[in-house]
């Protein structure tokens, strides 16, 4: 009986934190949000200054801010993302999450508030891969990132071509600069960074829709109210122009859902 008892205060005990995650976050002072930083455009570090910029960055702020708090950011990824956010390493994570079957088994999505296909980087020198029909051919080698939607996407997309998965999203880049792979698979925001901070990268895109892919912030799974309150916020964000805002700043715009 008195083993049961025990067991009933710990669930109880669990049930109230999941319940007072946002009064807990209000307490404290502090909203713990996981980036990962290498997501230039969402949640980026610049190597040189170890400054934090980007849509998702700029909108913690502003959570923050409504909240009444200070923002500590995490650094995470989407190897990690599960780990992180089950395990209370932070309050949410805020870098433009794939909403997809397998992450949503075991977290729950805000209301998206980004939208992006998916898009090939390829180098300059490769021969192999003309235009996006190249992609999915006897012989070619397609990197993909672990732990990302491209990986999941891919894997039941592909046919002909082989799938590499690499441990980072660096390790994606690197295998197809050094030839090793054809062509990497990434999102409108990465794709930009690609062209914009490297001279051997070429871009190649989907002729028609591919894969749209609606993208959100991640909590743990059965806190309605702090649910809630975030969504509250993504409303206000659309609804008065910051989302808008924010995503022209990084010329992201046009993969926003506004709606």
């Amino acid at each position: 009986m008195k083993r049961l008892f025990i067991l009933l205060c710990l669930l109880c005990s669990t049930l109230a934190q999941a319940e007072s995650r946002l009064e807990r976050v209000i307490h404290d002072g502090a909203l713990r949000v996981c980036i990962w930083p290498d997501y230039f455009g969402i949640s980026w570090r610049d190597p040189r200054t170890q400054s934090l910029s980007g849509v998702d960055v700029d909108l913690a702020r502003e959570l923050g801010k409504s909240l009444g708090v200070e923002v500590r950011f995490i650094d995470s990824s989407f190897a990690r993302l599960i780990d992180d956010v089950t395990q209370d390493r932070c309050d949410v994570a805020m870098f433009a999450i794939g909403i997809i079957p397998a992450r949503a088994e075991k977290l729950d999505f805000t209301q998206p508030h980004l939208a992006s296909d998916i898009y090939g980087i390829t180098s300059r020198s490769n021969r192999t891969i003309r235009n996006w029909a190249d992609i999915d051919r006897p012989g070619v080698i397609v990197a993909v990132a672990k732990g990302t939607l491209h990986e999941t996407v891919m894997k039941d997309k592909l046919r002909q071509a082989t799938l590499l998965v690499t441990t980072t999203a660096a390790g994606r880049e690197a295998e197809v600069e050094a030839g090793r792979a054809d062509v990497f698979m990434t999102d409108y925001p990465f794709s930009r960074r690609m062209l914009a901070q490297t001279d051997w990268a070429r871009l190649v895109a989907p002729e028609s829709t591919y894969h749209i892919t609606r993208y959100a912030w991640a909590v743990a799974k059965g806190d309605a109210p702090w649910l809630a309150r975030l969504n509250q916020f993504v409303a206000e964000i659309k609804r008065d122009g910051r989302l808008k805002t924010f995503a022209r700043r990084y010329q992201l715009e046009p993969i926003v859902v506004a709606d």
